[in-house]
């Protein structure tokens, strides 16, 4: 009997030193090296530091003031806000897992033991005992059972799965923050876009006033000449044709106005909201002046490069404590109340019970389920790798388009005003020489829609150094907080 006692405990033995055999982690990896050398480096403080300001980089007031109004009331924001505080839920939970529960135990039974089982004879012949007070006897037709008191259970985190678990949440939640802050870069981007859209609109809607103004001064020389002689019906009809076609484009440039003043209000969550704007874009912001010499670091403050960053943190936690799932459980409890067999001696001295207990458990049949699970986690690492991979290089790219256009537009803007200015003086100088006669109807026409068309390229690149501008704040992982 010894002997086949001894062959139990040393199979059993055996079986849990076998569990204890745990797959192995992947090597972490890092990020490619930038051109300029640099790698992925750990948020801090200082970096943030260096990133552009909201209420500074946006010196325009009443954009300010619609960012503060989108935080409000915007419904992604606020859906993002409630994603953060359920992820801090779970983070307080994986903190709470690693302490002991405490339970309060209120339970009562009764039950019926068979006469031919061992409680059942038992209670039998322990109310036959002499030994045993009139309190200590059993009732036999209907056994009751009373305790109460408390109860709690802990398991010890020595290999730290636990504390992994626990860090794997800490992770996501600072993700899920960053994650509010990707909304609010790509709410605040989308405002100043069509914001500065609705700028540009007004200033087009006066280039073009101003041109129909011209047409209708021309309109009235040419009247006048053919009064006299000196001018035809066909070039009245044209100047009239002229004026009719600005008419039309003033007309849809309203059209558009309430089109982008509509976005914009869904944007701020409201249904209805008048627009207070400005008559300014932006010029090239001295606030990212130094972006060529910084924006390495920048990049990496970028709430899209952040996200992707603590989540693969969290997924090389996971993959940890999934390794440790592998290896033996030490789980302590205790239990401390009353117990009695009849309500009347529950609370007295002699019902006073209480229990210490301590087990290892060994994980053996579940092993391929925990084997699955730690595949799982690998491959999640895996993927959560190349997503941070995936968001360095996007940033990196987009941040090198930016600077690139920026440079460019700087150029063309000088070149355009210039042409503009020529231009000007072109329509003053067709004026002249058409009442003199040295120049006819459609070179005074061609001149004009000249005029016209190099105003309206000067907005566009205007607007498009704006929006550059604008996206270059969002790429440089500029601070979103509007109050500074």
């Amino acid at each position: 009997m010894k002997q086949q006692l001894r062959k139990v405990i040393f199979i059993l033995v055996c079986g849990c030193l076998a569990s204890c055999a745990s797959p192995k982690l992947a090597p972490t990896k890092t990020i490619a090296p930038l051109p300029e050398g640099e790698m992925a480096i750990v948020p801090d403080s200082v970096t943030l530091k260096e990133t552009p300001k909201l209420s500074i980089y946006f010196s325009d007031k009443k954009l300010v003031q619609l960012f503060e109004i989108a935080l409000a009331s915007n419904p992604d924001i606020q859906i993002a806000k409630e994603r953060i505080a359920i992820a801090n839920s779970y983070l307080v939970r994986s903190k709470k897992v690693r302490l002991p529960n405490l339970d309060l135990e209120l339970s009562a039974s009764g039950t019926r033991f068979g006469d031919y089982t061992m409680e059942g004879v038992g209670n039998f012949d322990t109310n036959l005992s002499s030994n045993i007070s009139e309190r200590q006897i059993i009732n036999t037709n209907l056994t009751p059972n009373f305790f109460v008191g408390l109860q709690s259970a802990w398991e010890a985190d020595i290999w730290g799965k636990l504390k992994k678990l626990s860090e794997a949440a800490r992770n996501r939640y600072l993700a899920t923050r960053e994650g509010e802050r990707l909304v609010r870069a790509a709410l605040f981007t989308d405002i100043a876009v069509l914001y500065f859209e609705l700028i540009a609109l007004d200033k087009k809607l006066t280039i073009y006033e101003e041109n129909y103004a011209l047409q209708q001064k021309a309109y009235e020389i040419i009247a006048a000449q053919r009064t006299v002689g000196k001018a035809t019906e066909l070039a009245v009809q044209q100047f009239q044709a002229q004026s009719k076609n600005l008419e039309t484009e003033i007309s849809l440039l309203k059209i558009e106005v309430l089109e982008v003043e509509n976005a914009l209000n869904a944007l701020l969550g409201k249904y209805t909201y008048r627009i207070d704007r400005g008559n300014t874009l932006m010029t090239v912001n001295n606030e990212d002046s130094k972006a060529k010499e910084h924006y390495v670091r920048m990049l990496f403050n970028r709430p899209d490069v952040l996200q992707h960053y603590f989540e693969l943190q969290a997924s090389q936690a996971d993959a940890k404590a999934a390794k440790a799932a592998f290896l033996p459980r030490l789980v302590l409890g205790s239990r401390f109340g009353y117990n009695a067999f009849s309500a009347e001696t529950l609370f007295l001295p002699g019902s006073l019970t209480y229990q210490l207990l301590g087990g290892l458990f060994t994980p053996l049949l579940n092993r391929s389920q925990l084997k699955l699970e730690f595949n799982v986690a690998s491959k999640e690492q895996e993927i959560a790798f190349w997503g941070y991979q995936k968001s360095v290089i996007q940033a990196y790219t987009e941040l090198q388009t930016l600077l690139g256009k920026r440079e460019i537009y700087q150029k063309t803007l000088a070149l355009k005003a210039q042409e503009v200015g020529h231009l000007k003086r072109a329509v003053e100088v067709a004026n002249d020489l058409y009442i003199t006669g040295y120049a006819n109807y459609m070179e005074l026409i061609n001149t004009q829609k000249n005029k016209l068309t190099a105003d309206l390229d000067l907005l566009h690149f205007e607007l498009d150094t704006t929006l550059n501008t604008i996206v270059l704040f969002k790429a440089l992982g500029g601070s979103l907080e509007t109050s500074q």
